[in-house]
Order: C-alpha cells, then structure tokens, then sequence
C-alpha cells in the first residue's frame, strides 16, 4: 500500500476515532455537567429548601466561583418532596446532578443503587479534606467503607414551643419531663388558651416515634434491614395521639394539611410541636410568635434517645467531573465565608472552621445553646436500610390519613407494615 493510501486510512481511522469519541461524550455526559467552548468546566447542582435557603446558597456559589473560575456551577433547588421526585426522575435517565444535598436516610438506598460517587478516592488524592470536622462528623456518610456524603451541617430533634402559650397555662418545659407531662401541658394550654391547640400532631413523625422506639431499648430500624416494632406498639402510638387528638388538644388533622407549606406551629395554630432544631430558622421567617426550644420528653425521666443527624453534599457517581465535584464540596464544607453565609440554616456547620467563623445571634444562638444542653445524651444513629425513605413517606401518609378520618387505626397499621415491609424487602 503507498505512503498516499496509508495517510487517507490513517485520517479515516481519526475521524472514525473522533465520532466515537464523539458520541461517547454524549452518553456519558449524561451523568451531569460538561466543558465549555472557553476552557471552563459546568458542573449541576440541586437541593431542597425553601427561597431563603436558595438566596443563601447562591450567595456562597459566587463565592466558590470567584476562587475557582474554571468552573461553573449550575444551580437548582424545590421543596422536599418535590426534590426527590426531580431527582429520581434524572437519576433514572442517567442524568442525576453532579453534586446535591442529601441526607443519611438516603444514603443506602442509592448507594446500593451505584448512584452515588465514593468521595475517598478524591480525598486521598487531596480534592477533599476530611480533617477538622466536629464530633466524628467526617465519618456521617461511611456507608460499608465507601464515603457516599460529606456533611454541611448537624441537627437533633428538638421540642418547639411558645413560652408565652406554656406560661398562661402554668406548665413549665424542663429537662426529664415525661411524655404524659407533654400531653398534660397541652391539655393545659389548649384550655388556658382557647385560640391555640397545645400541640402540633406530630404522631406521622418518622423520627419522633423513634426516639420514643429508642427511650423504650427498641428502634424504627434494626441493623438487619427490618423494622424494629410490632403492630401493637404502633397501634399504640398512633392510638395514644388520636386520644389527645379527639379530645380537641391537638390541632385536627384538617386544619394542619389546610396550614401547609406552613407547620401548624408557624401558622400560628399550635403551642408546640416536634421536629430538627434548625427548623427555628424557618419558622422564625414564616411568624412573629416567639418559639423556644425545650427537651424531648422522656419514657423514664433521663434517655431522650436523641442522635446527631446531618445534611449532606453527594456526588453523582456518573458525574465526568469527580474532581472539580470533590473541590466544590470541600469548599462548601470548610470555607469560613461560607458558614458565616449560611448560619444554621442547615443546622449547625460540621467544620470547626465555619463553626468558629459565625457568631450566631437571635434563633441562631437559640439552636447552639439547644445543641449544647443535649450534647452529652447524643447517641449513635439508628440505621436508615434502603427503603427507609417509602417507610418514612407511608408512615406520614398513612397516619394523616387517621387524623383526616379516612382511615380506622386497625386498617392503617395493617396498611403501614405491609407498604414498610415490602420497601424493605423483608
């Protein structure tokens, strides 16, 4: 063959080479950001959260861009459920953002699934600084040795309430108070004060009846990927609220779904409720009642049952950008600025860098004062199986459902093990 008809193979085989090329990019650039035609690399990034969250997020992806201005960050954000139903939408055409919030519950769940990038490799090759974070935060998201999230900020389940509502009705919120404390002091507010329910409803809370799971040596999750309570026990949660609730001391069930987006505690309709104590910074913004924080009752006057829990920064595992992914959420993690931007709007910062950088003030400096009052009864987390987020939703579903009275308790329970069941595999 001559020297002529080998140069036109040669450039057939480059050209050949570069349509594949070519279209590879496409499939696998699917899986989320890309390069630019001016050198920069665009990376998707996407969490949940009301607009004040969004403002203050946007504020800190200036800040990173202005530090990295080879890449460019495309942002994104909705409501929780809404979120998640986006996310799961993309993830299922392969198009998942390269970094997004996330959480513990839903580590196992797309870890298992090969969504999630192992954020160690990028670590040891120095992307991503694992050092400096509080009270054994770096290891949050180790799920089976693999790092499948790093933590931007710590929450615990607290007690929301207003002194103004607890004082008229003469019931004082200290620490070892019990549960039928808790029911009492409703029953007192909601008679004191005949505009104010005493408490929210929160018996659809996934978290709280954990925590009553944990004070009674059990848990809502077993390490073996089951649910740690039977149907009596459930039934006698649920029970136990409907009782409070028909009493008319707590709000109806009608009146809470009518609240939303708001918590019936913001809309000004309860005098307490449960839920993650970085919420006082929502809830400060949707009303003009003052709200403290008090400690979770208790079955036996001292166990609250309560953990550390995180909201998380993942990366996607089909991302085509894992190192500049590892390089934004190290920045988001460490970067001083950028806890003094976000405050604890996503609980309080994992790192001691940005943990030290904020001087909370106002419901901020409620919420540290809280997490420091409950810092010696923390314990480890309960596990979150794959399935833990269908079993949260059903068990939120499934019991509204009783407050609306569409629902007998029997059927429900019935109802809430078969879908927790089936989600879990077992």
């Amino acid at each position: 063959m001559g020297a002529g008809r080998w140069t036109a193979r040669a450039r057939e085989v480059r050209a050949v080479a570069a349509v594949v090329a070519a279209l590879g990019l496409l499939v696998t650039g699917c899986g989320g950001g890309s390069g630019s035609g001016d050198g920069k690399v665009t990376i998707r990034y996407s969490w949940w959260g009301a607009k004040d969250r969004a403002e203050l997020i946007q504020k800190t992806v200036k800040l990173f861009e202005k530090e990295h201005p080879n890449i460019k960050v495309k942002t994104d954000f909705s409501e929780y459920t809404d979120f998640w139903s986006k996310f799961n939408t993309q993830a299922a055409g392969g198009n998942a953002p390269d970094v997004f919030q996330n959480s513990y519950a839903f580590l196992r769940k797309y870890g298992d699934k090969n969504l999630l990038l192992d954020l160690n490799g990028q670590a040891d090759a120095g992307n991503l600084s694992l050092k400096g974070f509080r009270d054994g935060l770096e290891k949050a998201g180790d799920i089976d040795g693999k790092l499948l999230g790093v933590p931007v900020g710590a929450n615990t389940f607290a007690f929301f309430y207003n002194p103004d509502a607890f004082n008229k009705a003469g019931v004082t919120v200290e620490d070892g108070w019990t549960w039928d404390d808790f029911f009492a002091a409703a029953k007192k507010v909601r008679k004191s004060d005949g505009t104010l329910y005493g408490a929210s409803d929160n018996a659809n809370v996934m978290y709280l009846y954990d925590l009553y799971l944990r004070q009674n040596g059990k848990a809502f999750f077993t390490k073996d990927d089951k649910l740690g309570f039977t149907k009596d026990d459930l039934t006698e949660w649920w029970g136990r609220w409907q009782q409070h609730a028909k009493a008319d001391e707590l709000v109806p069930g009608k009146k809470s779904e009518q609240a939303k987006p708001k918590a019936s505690i913001s809309a000004d309709l309860s005098a307490s409720e449960f839920t993650w104590d970085n919420f006082l910074v929502r809830f400060a913004a949707e009303t003009k009642t003052t709200l403290d924080l008090g400690p979770i009752p208790t079955t036996d006057g001292k166990r609250t049952g309560q953990y550390l829990s995180s909201l998380m920064l993942s990366g996607s595992a089909r991302t085509q950008h894992p190192k500049e992914v590892a390089q934004f959420i190290d920045f988001m993690t460490h970067d001083p600025e950028v806890g003094k931007i976000m405050g604890y709007n996503r609980g309080i910062p994992a790192t001691t860098a940005q943990y030290d950088a904020y001087k909370p003030e106002g419901v901020d400096a409620k919420i540290a004062a809280y997490e420091k009052s409950v810092r010696a009864k923390l314990e480890p987390i309960t596990p979150h199986p794959a399935g833990a987020d269908v079993a949260e939703a059903a068990f939120l579903r499934i019991y509204t459902q009783v407050a609306l009275g569409q629902s007998s308790m029997g059927k429900a329970v019935d109802q809430f093990f078969s879908e927790a069941e089936s989600a879990l595999g077992s």
